[in-house]
């Protein structure tokens, strides 16, 4: 029986889905595994062959290059000095991709590691300098939304993502991942309101221009120290206990769920951390696209921070 002994090294990385390449032809194949954290490699791999009875012996030691030309990712995230844009922001660093922040408010007052080495530009998604912002991009994160008047919900939650997703369209990005809101249920009635119609007419302008690279990430109550005016709010304090009371009754209560606006209450609230890691993992999986509900923003979560 044949055996073959390989070592690695001088192997440098950036985010993508992962893959396997034959190394040798014919049968069996011997296969080197691309880690799903890697989108740009270049790796020498040094290996032995030894063979069994009835074939020669070679212990000769050579040096395979692999490449793998692929651009490494760099992210635009809009509204990245909020509460969910700086997570975003911070996962992206964690993970070794260049982010970009567009946001009125521009660099956090708060001093952190990963806030070094984000470039923080200034400015409005109305008025933005797109040939500035855009450039080398690999994909764009919209966190844009907040309440208001009606005429202000829309504004912000409609019309100037659709500004972001046609700029980022004409500019050839190639993803877009727009955070919208979970329906929790409600009725028709009280989902014409500026913030929900406001947020579906993002949807749909996404998932019209992004057919087969668009994400929208549809969260609930979202968790997690929320900094406002250099005082830190623990929301987790709140809703990690009540995800985890949900999480375990929830098999009593899913016959709740098709009542109208169950999910006010039924609803798991989820961690910032976790919508974080899922739209980084819709940046760096080209098999990532559609609508996403709670659940399975868990899900692609989960399966990002275990690489």
């Amino acid at each position: 029986m044949s055996s073959l002994s390989c070592i690695t090294s001088s192997i440098s990385a950036t985010s993508s889905q992962s893959s396997s390449t034959p190394l040798f032809p014919g049968n069996p194949h011997y296969l080197l595994n691309l880690s799903s954290s890697s989108r740009s490699k270049r790796g020498g791999v040094k290996c032995s062959y030894s063979a069994g009875s009835g074939v020669k012996e070679d212990s000769s030691v050579g040096t395979i290059d692999v490449v793998a030309d692929v651009k490494a990712e760099r992210i635009v995230v809009l509204g990245g000095s909020g509460f969910v844009g700086s997570a975003i922001c911070k996962a992206a660093v964690s993970k070794g991709i260049e982010v970009i922040s567009l946001s009125r408010s521009g660099r956090p007052s708060y001093s952190e590691p990963w806030v070094d080495q984000v470039n923080w530009v200034t400015g409005d998604v109305f008025y933005a300098n797109w040939d500035e912002v855009l450039v080398g991009a690999t994909a764009v994160v919209s966190t844009i939304g907040g309440f208001g008047s009606e005429e202000q919900m829309q504004r912000i939650n409609g019309e100037a993502n659709v500004v972001a997703i046609n700029s980022a369209k004409e500019y050839g990005i190639p993803k877009f991942i727009l955070i919208s809101v979970h329906d929790y249920n409600l009725p028709s009635f009280m989902l014409s309101t500026g913030y929900f119609t406001g947020k579906r007419k993002a949807e749909a302008e996404l998932l019209s221009k992004y057919p087969n690279s668009g994400v929208v990430l549809r969260p609930g109550f979202i968790y997690g120290k929320r900094k406002i005016d250099g005082y830190e709010i623990p929301l987790e304090l709140i809703g990690e206990p009540l995800e985890k009371f949900l999480s375990a009754v929830q098999n009593f209560t899913k016959p709740l769920n098709s009542l109208p606006a169950s999910d006010l209450v039924l609803a798991p609230p989820l961690s910032v951390n976790d919508l974080a890691f899922a739209a980084i993992n819709a940046v760096t999986d080209d098999d990532f696209f559609g609508v996403f509900t709670i659940d399975q923003i868990k899900e692609a979560a989960s399966s990002i921070k275990l690489l």
